[in-house]
């Protein structure tokens, strides 16, 4: 029995455990929800849960059942290993979910880390994610890669993403100049969605003309929603993650759903519950998001994208804010412990007790830090990522914990399917569609309106 299957079968299928006990009044007094309160909440998402259960029977809602699917991973395998041949480098153009979800991915494999990657992705190609469009970094990038031994993939859904197409031509043109031009089908890569008659999509036409290949991007998942497609899976990939383990992980959330008899039973529907609640009742307006582990630092940023392009809309919504333990313990944890009472922490912890550099004694003792000796770093972040949650609980701020047995594929997808139902089911429950952005659509348009009017 492979060692997903295994979790999957085990007395609690999902990778990690939530604990809402830090939002309800029994722990933090009267600043939390009352238990009754939580369940009215709760009993208002039945008919949602019961909803998702439909939209995947009917196949109505693609994102869950991405996880079932093997045949496009295969497809982005062959594709990375073929653009792979001879790179010393893969670039990745992609803003917003594009990236985000990427990068989550790539970092549980020491991306962005320093000192966090093995022998073995040191032996990889570099992996470089450009998302935030910036004329300086990009001509200083291009100037310095060796272009002969460089690869781009270059994703957008609609074909239509200026930063984006910008990117593309940047690094055509740099390719072109540097007397590639006729590698040019061998260097790049695209993921856009496929080609519909009488739609514009002009990364698709801009790649077809110049033989680039090109893999299709879901058209039922965009976006933020999109890093459990090809568009998070091939740079995982890159990085030597499995992803069918991270598709399995996703499906355990799933089945977790499909087998839950009420919402209580349900932890994406628990947590939707508890912030809504939260939101409405106590006048909580910020969430943040505080993992315990570098490699879960992007996960932040994708989560923070996530809920707040999804729920901030019609004068709804709540401001989440990416933070990182032990980091922001001394940078932010001040305000949410003793500010405005306006900020609900989640809290995810990795089972570090007992890895890490052991603390010398004798140093710790020299140090003042008698507590350490003999202890690991691993420990003391351990120790941290437990008090500070009860911290926030004795100064009656509301509180949520993950805790994670491993941190691996299998637990990383499992989180993102949970977050990405967790927002679902919040938008359900504030009437709101989850799945569009008005407001960015429109400022796409008034920024292709500047430049055509030479602005």
């Amino acid at each position: 029995m492979s060692p997903d299957m295994s979790r999957q079968q085990s007395s609690n299928p999902l990778a990690y455990t939530q604990s809402i006990d830090g939002c309800l009044d029994g722990a933090i007094g009267g600043h939390g929800l009352s238990r009754a309160g939580l369940d009215a909440w709760l009993l208002k998402s039945e008919q949602h849960v019961a909803a998702l259960k439909d939209d995947y029977a009917t196949g109505r809602l693609p994102l869950l059942r991405i996880a079932e699917e093997t045949a496009d991973v295969a497809v982005a395998v062959t594709a990375l290993q073929k653009l792979a041949e001879g790179a010393t480098t893969i670039v990745f153009f992609g803003t917003g979910g594009s990236g985000l979800g990427g990068q989550t991915l790539a970092q549980l494999a020491g991306w962005n880390i320093p000192g966090g990657s093995s022998p073995e992705q040191r032996s990889r190609p570099r992996t470089r994610f450009y998302d935030n469009l910036d004329g300086g970094t990009l001509a200083g990038a291009l100037a310095k890669f060796d272009l002969a031994a460089t690869r781009f993939v270059v994703t957008s859904k609609s074909g239509g993403t200026a930063e984006t197409i910008a990117q593309a031509i940047a690094a055509l043109s740099a390719v072109k100049a540097a007397g590639l031009g006729d590698r040019i089908p061998h260097l790049f890569l695209g993921i856009t969605e496929p080609h519909v008659a009488g739609k514009a999509n002009g990364l698709r036409a801009l790649f077809a003309s110049l033989n680039i290949p090109m893999l299709e991007h879901h058209t039922g998942i965009g976006g933020r929603f999109s890093c459990l497609t090809n568009v998070g899976l091939m740079p995982a990939i890159a990085r030597g993650l499995d992803p069918y383990a991270i598709r399995n992980g996703a499906q355990s959330v799933v089945s977790a759903l499909l087998t839950s008899a009420s919402a209580s039973e349900f932890a994406p529907a628990v947590g939707a519950a508890t912030a809504v609640a939260l939101s409405k009742e106590r006048g909580i307006s910020t969430l943040v998001m505080m993992p315990y582990a570098d490699k879960l630092a992007r996960f932040s940023a994708w989560y923070v994208q996530l809920w707040a392009e999804s729920l901030g809309k019609g004068g709804e919504g709540t401001s989440p804010v990416a933070c990182l333990g032990p980091l922001d313990q001394h940078s932010q944890l001040q305000l949410f412990m003793d500010g405005p009472r306006t900020h609900m922490m989640t809290v995810l912890r990795t089972a570090s007790a007992g890895s890490g550099p052991s603390i010398d004694a004798d140093y710790a003792k020299l140090a003042g830090a008698e507590f350490m000796a003999g202890r690991t770093v691993g420990d003391v972040i351990a120790a941290q990522a437990h008090a500070v949650p009860e911290a926030l609980a004795r100064a009656g701020r509301p509180v949520r914990t993950f805790d994670l047995a491993q941190l691996d594929e299998f637990s990383v997808g499992a989180l993102l399917m949970h977050f990405m139902i967790e927002t679902i089911l919040a938008g359900r429950l504030l009437g709101l569609d989850p799945f569009d952005q008005p407001a960015v659509e429109l400022a796409k348009i008034l920024t292709k309106e500047r430049l055509a009017n030479g602005a």
